[in-house]
């Protein structure tokens, strides 16, 4: 049996530790891709070099990652409790961590990178950043699934 015979039908599996890293790594290069197609064909997002956006990409990641997670210890809390106030109080603290942490993330990007980023047009930029960030996320969805599609 040949070398490349041999490797095609090699199976891999990654640990915990790789696949999270291979997630992230994976959705850095995607969010720094949406961030510089924005930048380059849309007036309201402005980001001054390549370098700048990909540290943004990455920065953003990680406060998205920070964001999520905290959604779901709320939900992991609300869910050990029964009753309809508590479902009302579960979807509103998701909704409000969901809402106030765009503002927080725009507010750390200002404090970070200055006017190296910016989101200009309605509501200060918090509507543009917006649409970027739900850019990002559906793109993100979107190549997970596509790769479970091909595995």
């Amino acid at each position: 049996m040949n070398q490349e015979t041999v490797h095609s039908k090699e199976v891999v599996s990654a640990n915990k530790r790789q696949q999270i890293f291979i997630r992230v790594f994976t959705a850095v290069l995607i969010d720094l891709v949406v961030l510089n197609v924005f930048d380059e064909f849309w007036e309201n997002v402005i980001v001054d070099s390549f370098t700048i956006s990909l540290l943004a990409a990455f920065l953003l990641q990680i406060l998205l990652i920070i964001t999520i997670r905290i959604e779901h210890r709320i939900s992991a809390f609300f869910n050990k409790l029964s009753g309809g106030i508590y479902k009302a109080l579960k979807i509103l603290s998701i909704w409000a961590v969901l809402f106030s942490s765009k503002f927080a993330i725009l507010e750390i990007l200002d404090l970070v990178f200055g006017d190296k980023v910016l989101f200009l047009g309605p509501v200060h930029g918090v509507i543009t950043f917006i649409v970027v960030i739900m850019v990002m996320l559906l793109s993100e969805g979107l190549v997970r699934r596509f790769t479970r599609y091909l595995g």
